[in-house]
């Protein structure tokens, strides 16, 4: 076993001190799956908490949505974008706050945030062209990465030998992960969604977005499995050693995309990461 390897009980430790999701976004959440919210409630609820706030609009506001300008509070950003595109958007701004730059060697946290973004923008896409749940795909692809953002920050020294040593023997670094710390990303980030209660085909598509289950029907793990190797292959992270990870097939021909669809996708995540990632300073 490698020196770096983590102990179980420590990366549970790490995870239980994260910050809950601010309660804003834990009852907007839970609006989603009823009929009789009301958006004066909703509204006073994001509202009280100005950091949210501030990001929800700004990002609200982002050419992305084509409504720039005229979003100037939470009651607008819902009646003009609706609930569950505003949950999204305060989903997508919590989780960037909830992590400080890391000072992990050899981890870029801008380049990171740029393929988590585009990852769930393509997700999201995918998830239209084939008519799967559309938000769930945006929340499971902004969070794929979630555990290796957790490994770089509070564990940045053995994280960040992983890193050289995965660019050092030109690997992909889930298999560094798993040989040097014992665990990878994906485990990590499956008791992250734990951590914050995200429903379960959301931690799946976390942790089985590198191990693609046989199915009958294509899945929430497929989509985020395809964007996120769509991603790489864009290298919108802009990273010189970024390396794309193996497709499995059958999750691309459960897709079942055509050429048109696929070319769309491709177009659209390109355009739609730039606009989302300048108007979170990105």
């Amino acid at each position: 076993m490698s020196s770096l390897a983590l102990q179980p009980d420590m990366v549970h430790a790490k995870v239980r001190s994260l910050p809950a999701l601010p309660q804003a976004v834990m009852e907007l959440r839970a609006a989603l799956k009823r009929e009789d919210v009301a958006v004066d409630e909703l509204t006073k609820t994001i509202s009280q908490d100005q950091a949210l706030t501030a990001k929800t609009l700004r990002l609200a506001n982002s050419s992305f949505y084509g409504v720039a300008g005229r979003v100037a509070s939470i009651r607008d950003a819902i009646n003009i974008l609706g609930l569950r595109t505003v949950a999204t958007v305060a989903t997508t701004a919590m989780v960037i706050s909830s992590f400080d730059r890391t000072t992990c060697s050899g981890f870029d946290f801008d380049a990171f945030w740029r393929h988590a973004i585009a990852t769930a923008l393509c997700a999201q896409s995918l998830a239209q062209a084939t008519h799967l749940d559309a938000e769930a795909a945006f929340t499971a692809g902004l969070l794929h990465d979630v555990g290796r953002l957790a490994l770089a920050t509070h564990f940045p020294l053995e994280m960040g030998q992983t890193l050289e040593w995965a660019a050092r023997y030109d690997v992909l670094t889930l298999e560094a992960e798993r040989l040097m710390l014992g665990t990878d990303h994906t485990v990590v980030g499956g008791l992250i969604a734990g951590h914050w209660h995200f429903a379960p085909e959301i931690a799946d598509a976390i942790q089985r977005h590198h191990a693609v289950p046989t199915q009958a029907r294509a899945s929430l793990v497929d989509l985020v499995h395809v964007a996120d190797n769509i991603t790489h292959a864009l290298d919108i992270s802009a990273l010189p050693e970024d390396m794309v990870p193996p497709l499995c097939l059958e999750a691309w021909q459960r897709l079942g995309l055509s050429a048109s669809q696929i070319e769309d996708t491709l177009a659209r995540t390109e355009s739609q990461a730039r606009e989302v990632c300048e108007s979170l300073t990105v």
